[in-house]
């Protein structure tokens, strides 16, 4: 029997440039990239070369601190590049696409109830989809020695311009459940499926079968995943929670029906910079410039982003998509003063404040820029963080405790429930413009490594 959660603090980040429910025609992408910078806390291990030629299922790269996970291509082609930064950290592996795709052969095409956890395990772990599978706490890629306590997928964003799942996910339902079944038997408790509430579900959210679906109202951040553990079953010290995103469900599923890795993405291209704003089936790792290619319409500069404008990475227009995003989101960049801003009447903007005169008017939406409106200040108690959280903890004094690196207090105030997902909001009405998503992402290092 699923659950009805109905919140009431959170806030709406209305903007201008939501995707058009249409699926266009996808352009050439001929880079591919996978880039081990996305994964937090991996040390990975190259297992290629410039120059070699790989199939889609192919080990790229392993992670140190799990060698049995392995991270592979996408594509079929030839790896172009090997990107590394300072100290030759590894950031992006490149790879140049064929025209059509070759799948490395698994030889984990079998029968679904034939399959035992074990089994299952073992063939996502060598197939390169085990990395979608993220753990809580922590916000990391899950581990196979674990046994979650139960296992999330949020079939919603409730994030600015965030794709619409009901879309995407539309006509699914046989390569959704097939993946459902492997989930299954990951867990001896429960698999969630959270659905927005108040909203028809597709035919593959109505048709899923074996999974405990659950209706959350509500505001941003009602769709993040931590926000809905922590109202089904919270996490205390000790618990794992792992969670996947819809899309790769169905590429888990492929991993043993079909025994291939196709990392199939269905993204959204969002930004009122953009002219044409749809959605478009392409791969893990996709080049985001044949989307944005003759496509910006704004004045001035233009933030290209992989992911939500409230979260994602600054990629650039020649930049890839992150490991787990679904969305490009194009921002003006706001990169000039404005002259006595503090003084001259404010333009329209998002702003959880009721002192502006659009406050009254709730539904309105607003053109989005990078800008700050303002810098860093004393931390001081304003009772915002608490309006737009809706977990019973104390985000304050859990920043607070982070920056004294107090473990016994961090964990007291509810460290292990949070990632930079849910605390986004939190930064987005800070006042005093604390970096609260990094303070979040310090702090559950911190409390990782000192175990």
């Amino acid at each position: 029997m699923g659950k009805t959660i109905k919140l009431t603090r959170g806030f709406d980040i209305h903007l201008e440039g939501g995707a058009l429910k249409v699926l266009g025609q996808t352009p050439l992408i001929p880079t591919y990239a996978i880039k081990p910078a996305d994964v937090n806390g991996i040390k990975p291990k190259l297992l290629v070369k410039q120059g070699d030629e790989v199939k889609a299922g192919s080990p790229l790269f392993i992670d140190k601190n799990n060698m049995e996970a392995m991270y592979c291509a996408p594509v079929s082609g030839e790896v172009v590049e090997i990107v590394r930064g300072d100290k030759r950290k590894l950031l992006e592996i490149r790879i140049l696409a064929d025209k059509s795709v070759d799948y490395l052969a698994l030889g984990t095409k079998t029968e679904l109830a034939a399959l035992d956890r074990e089994s299952a395990i073992q063939g996502l772990l060598k197939s390169g989809v085990w990395p979608m599978l993220r753990m809580r706490p922590f916000a990391k890629v899950a581990r196979p020695t674990d046994r979650p306590k139960a296992i999330v997928i949020s079939a919603f964003d409730s994030a600015p311009l965030a794709p619409d799942y009901n879309f995407i996910m539309a006509g699914k339902a046989k390569g959704f459940q097939d993946g459902l079944e492997v989930l299954r038997l990951l867990t001896e408790g429960p698999v969630h499926l959270n659905l927005r509430g108040g909203e028809h579900s597709c035919d593959t959210y109505h048709k899923a079968e074996g999974v405990q679906k659950n209706h959350f109202f509500g505001p941003h951040p009602s769709g993040t995943v931590g926000v809905q553990i922590h109202h089904l079953d919270p996490i205390k010290k000790g618990d794992v929670v792992w969670y996947i995103n819809p899309q790769d469900v169905i590429t888990i599923g492929k991993v043993f029906t079909e025994g291939r890795f196709d990392p199939l993405r269905t993204i959204a291209v969002t930004g009122a910079e953009l002219g044409v704003r749809k959605y478009y089936e392409t791969r893990l790792g996709c080049g985001i410039e044949p989307f944005v290619r003759n496509n910006v319409t704004g004045q001035g500069n233009t933030r290209f982003v992989s992911g939500s404008p409230l979260l994602g990475d600054n990629v650039g227009a020649a930049g890839f998509m992150g490991f787990w995003d679904c969305q490009i989101s194009a921002i003006h960049e706001r990169d000039y003063p404005e002259l006595q801003g503090w003084l001259m009447p404010s333009y329209k903007r998002p702003s959880a404040s009721m002192a502006f005169p659009w406050s009254m008017e709730p539904d309105t939406r607003f053109r989005a820029n990078t800008s700050t409106h303002g810098e860093e200040r004393a931390f001081i108690m304003t009772g915002q963080y608490e309006k737009v959280l809706p977990m019973d903890i104390y985000p304050v004094y859990l920043l607070k405790a982070i920056m004294a690196k107090d473990i016994e207090s961090m964990e007291g105030l509810g460290i292990y429930e949070v990632s930079e997902e849910e605390m986004a909001i939190c930064e987005f009405v800070c006042t005093s413009k604390q970096p609260v998503t990094e303070w979040i992402r310090f702090g559950l290092d911190l409390i990782e490594k000192e175990g």
